[in-house]
């Protein structure tokens, strides 16, 4: 395990808290976690993200379990959350402590495995979820998650809340059209394309997900030509439990071809964050095949769905008139790639923001799955950033 620094971290947070705050308030309660977490009115700017470190978290276990998948990542009240992107048992997440200030990461330290359970209570089965984002719901103390499914076994993707103990609370009731399509390949989700992206609204009163990939009736996968190939995100009121707004977001063309004689070649849209009302960031990966720098490609986009079209009812986004979210470039990682281990930007699709530097500046960290080096040797990496307001 790597060395664990909390006591310091809570230590020096406490007295960044009273020196940021005696000016209007010598009465200072340290019992207060002084690191707002979002959404936090008046904190909604983002001009730009500072790159400030990089760190791999080694091979290692927990109760002779390994440490990979890690496909999620959330930040509320001082914990972390990471999800694992498994569908054998234990399917489970992680909470870990994180450190960093403004110049590098001082200590991580995943230190807790949480089984997850179905509706019964038992330990989750090999292959009924493929937990793929996660988040902390500080005003229900639940957490939700989203799967993936499996397409071509007639899994459904899902929207899951459970305990902090992992105990199911329930399954959220989906669009027909998010369902697995066994009859036919006309239409539906396409396998390892579906629920990829979670996120809290920003007034908290539900739930953002988003699809990795276009429905079959929507348009084409993203190539290295330029595609008309929209994603789906959509709001859920988590009161109801029903899907109420629902908007198109263009993906990019595949940035590389395939190398060496190979061709897989893919674009998604992997994981979200409304940061403020209709507004969203967007972590968007390339992957081509071929490549020894992993070939991974990947952006984080402003996101601004005010005036677009709510697609809930529209069968088919092909052909149909519709206005889409806009998009803003807000950060390429083709920047720091010389500065991250062996110059690889690794299977990046996760993110969060993350407490406060002792400046008031908001962090983000992103976080790889590393698919527990199934193809070939991959890293457990964390990126974070200082946010520029």
């Amino acid at each position: 395990m790597i060395p664990m620094l909390k006591k310091i971290f809570f230590i020096s947070i406490l007295c960044y808290s009273c020196s940021s705050n005696n000016n209007n308030n010598p009465e200072v309660d340290t019992d207060i976690d002084p690191t707002p977490t979002p959404p936090v009115s008046g904190q909604n700017t983002i001009s730009a993200l500072e790159f400030i470190d990089e760190f791999v978290i080694p091979n290692q276990e927990i109760e002779g379990v390994p440490i990979g998948g890690l496909s999620g990542i959330d930040y509320q009240n001082g914990k972390w959350y990471i999800i694992c992107d498994t569908s054998t048992p234990p399917i489970r997440y992680y909470e870990a402590d994180i450190i960093y200030n403004k110049d590098a990461f001082t200590s991580v330290n995943i230190n807790t495995m949480v089984e997850l359970k179905d509706e019964t209570g038992l330990p989750l089965q090999q292959g009924v979820v493929d937990p793929e984002s996660i988040r902390f719901d500080s005003k229900t103390n639940t957490i939700v998650y989203s799967s993936e499914g499996s397409i071509t076994n007639g899994v459904d993707p899902a929207l899951i809340e459970v305990t902090p103990d992992g105990n199911q609370i329930k399954s959220f009731l989906l669009p027909d059209n998010f369902k697995a399509n066994t009859i036919d390949d006309s239409s539906g989700p396409r396998h390892n394309g579906v629920l990829e992206g979670l996120s809290l609204s920003f007034d908290t009163t539900g739930y953002w997900v988003s699809f990795e990939l276009p429905l079959i009736e929507d348009g084409p996968e993203p190539t290295t030509s330029d595609t008309e190939s929209p994603v789906r995100v959509t709001y859920i009121n988590k009161a109801s439990g029903i899907a109420e707004r629902q908007f198109a977001y263009e993906l990019d063309p595949v940035t590389r071809a395939a190398a060496l004689g190979t061709t897989f070649e893919v674009n998604g849209l992997v994981e979200i964050f409304e940061y403020d009302e209709n507004k969203f960031l967007a972590l968007e990966r390339s992957f081509s095949s071929g490549y020894i720098d992993g070939g991974n490609t990947v952006k984080i986009y402003q996101v601004d769905a005010t005036n677009a079209t709510n697609t809930l009812t529209t069968e088919a986004l092909e052909g149909a008139n519709y206005t889409k979210a806009t998009k803003t470039l807000l950060f390429n990682f083709e920047t720091v790639r010389s500065q991250l281990t062996n110059n690889t930007v690794d299977n990046l699709e996760g993110f969060t923001f993350g407490p406060k530097l002792e400046d008031g500046s908001r962090t983000i960290v992103v976080i790889s799955d590393n698919n527990f080096n199934s193809f070939f040797p991959q890293l457990n990496q964390l990126v974070a950033f200082k946010v520029v307001p």
